[in-house]
């Protein structure tokens, strides 16, 4: 079954990896935390999925700022400062002899808690950090192919209901909208603002190529993705026409070109919205520039 921009190949080595769980790397069939922890009972947490290449996370400052950014607007305290999660994250890369092909998880709770109860008085305990890397490279054939999209009823909620921009563990709208988008056949759900707008992907964001130009939504109704951040950049830098602006579905059935980005797969072409073909179907001549342009601008942060 597709997994969309999350398509894998399985690696055995991952069978052997030691998993980083407060302080301690252990294997992979002994990591636990408790059934009393904040994010099993609750989702209560924050979390970032990093790359690495060439020995070195990719763009750690930037994931950093956004999970510390998140962990304060819960007032949870993550008990390491930055530069002490950064030193764990590169050990235990360091220990499992990692430095290719490599995708992180790291996942910070609230804690444990006396009992299951949402109240944070109750947290008994310091947080829970956990840290899983993985041999785990994007299938190169999704880069060329692209994906399926499918518009789901699930709608992108306002941040006075749950801000779009805290990357939670509390995901539970983009499964739902990854499930809706399934059973249709699709590999991902794109996901509408509450005025109906085109919001973002369920787990990637979303653009459009019109007429030369490349659209992406205000980012009113999404997370502040480190990935889009950095092809918008890429479009200002190398004079292509970028513009963060509200546009409909109508505007999506129309484009020339469409692509998601993501910390996992980077960037990755859309062939069809709600079974409509976008542009040829195939991926498109400025997605494939910025396709270039992110592995270049990932091949300089990495060896700079």
């Amino acid at each position: 079954m597709s997994k969309g921009t999350h398509e894998y190949r399985p690696d055995p080595r991952n069978r052997e990896i030691l998993i980083y769980v407060n302080g301690e790397h252990v294997p992979r069939e002994e990591a636990r935390v408790s059934v009393f922890d904040s994010g099993f009972v609750l989702g209560d947490g924050v979390w970032e999925g990093l790359r690495v290449h060439r020995g070195r996370i990719a763009f750690l400052d930037a994931h950093l700022d956004r999970l510390f950014e998140g962990a304060k607007a819960l007032d949870l305290d993550i008990g390491l400062d930055r530069q002490a999660l950064a030193e764990a994250l590169c050990e235990t890369l360091r220990v499992n002899g990692m430095t290719e092909d490599v995708h992180i998880r790291l996942m910070v709770t609230r804690g444990v808690k006396a009992t299951p109860y949402q109240d944070p008085r109750v947290t008994i305990g310091p947080a829970t950090i956990v840290i899983i890397p993985e041999y785990k490279a994007p299938d190169p054939a999704v880069a060329a192919r692209g994906i399926r999209l499918f518009t789901v009823h699930v709608r992108r909620g306002p941040p006075d209901v749950q801000d779009p921009k805290l990357n939670s563990h509390s995901k539970l709208n983009c499964i739902l909208a990854c499930i809706q988008a399934t059973k249709a056949g699709a590999d991902e759900a794109l996901m509408l603002d509450p005025r109906g707008f085109v919001a973002t992907c369920n787990s990637t964001h979303f653009f459009i190529v019109r007429r030369g130009e490349v659209w992406t939504s205000s980012g009113d109704y999404c997370l502040g993705g480190i990935t889009r951040g950095n092809v918008i950049g890429l479009c200002r830098e190398h004079s292509i026409p970028v513009r963060e602006r509200n546009f409909s579905l109508t505007d999506v059935y129309g484009a020339e070109e469409s692509f998601v980005t993501g910390t996992f797969a980077g960037v990755a072409p859309v062939a069809a919205v709600d079974g409509r073909t976008i542009g040829s179907g195939t991926r498109g001549p400025v997605t494939e520039r910025l396709q270039s342009l992110y592995l270049e601008l990932m091949e300089r942060v990495c060896t700079g």
